[in-house]
């Protein structure tokens, strides 16, 4: 990276996000050793403006950010770190300093299922089940989302909620595996859900285009 710490007298502004749950975490700046001691020791190091001197988060409350990734901007002159937290990040006790709840949106959890499926197609390692539904093609796939989805309908029907939540996992998986197997991802189902979300979606419409 080209990093521009001149531009602002040897300080960059670091916004800092939560690489998992995505949520923004605290802003703090950077000069040039505090970048270079986050890159060694794997732990967020920023430059205290008040106290004039380098500062770890968490050296004294135990509450460390931990490096995942470091980006920087089209001016090179703010970066973008991704980290994992340990405990708040707030010195007043919050997750944030903004005083927001830092909650992994389970949502988020399709994309990486997805991206991991993905993994498996490319390597194909032995003894690994997602690896045996794509070598038995395209047909038993299928057929295993539609006997996932049938087994859903009969817990919805005559099941419990639990029983209901396991079966419709099983058959979100499966569809995830289908779809990987056509080059598609389960984020092509949502924008799909997204288009039909619009008030000026035409279902007519669509459905005739769909048929030519």
């Amino acid at each position: 990276m080209n990093i521009d710490f001149d531009k602002s007298n040897g300080l960059v502004p670091v916004i800092v996000q939560d690489a998992r749950t995505r949520s923004v975490l605290m802003l703090g700046y950077m000069n040039k050793e505090a970048y270079q001691k986050t890159l060694e020791t794997k732990k967020i190091t920023f430059w205290s403006r008040s106290r004039n001197c380098l500062w770890t988060k968490g050296e004294t409350s135990g509450n460390y950010l931990h490096l995942v990734s470091i980006k920087e901007d089209c001016d090179h002159d703010t970066l973008l770190v991704q980290a994992t937290p340990e405990g708040p990040v707030c010195h007043l006790g919050t997750d944030t300093c903004w005083g927001e709840e830092n909650i992994y949106n389970p949502l988020l959890f399709l994309t990486e299922l997805q991206n991991f499926i993905n993994q498996r197609r490319e390597e194909m390692p032995e003894g690994s089940y997602t690896t045996s539904l794509f070598k038995k093609g395209t047909n038993r796939m299928a057929q295993k989302v539609g006997e996932e989805a049938l087994e859903t309908v009969i817990e919805a029907t005559a099941g419990s909620n639990d029983k209901l939540v396991y079966e419709a996992s099983d058959m979100f998986y499966h569809l995830i595996v289908l779809l990987s197997s056509k080059g598609l991802r389960i984020e092509d189902v949502a924008l799909e859900l997204l288009k039909r979300h619009q008030p000026d979606w035409d279902k007519a419409r669509r459905l005739a285009k769909s048929q030519e």
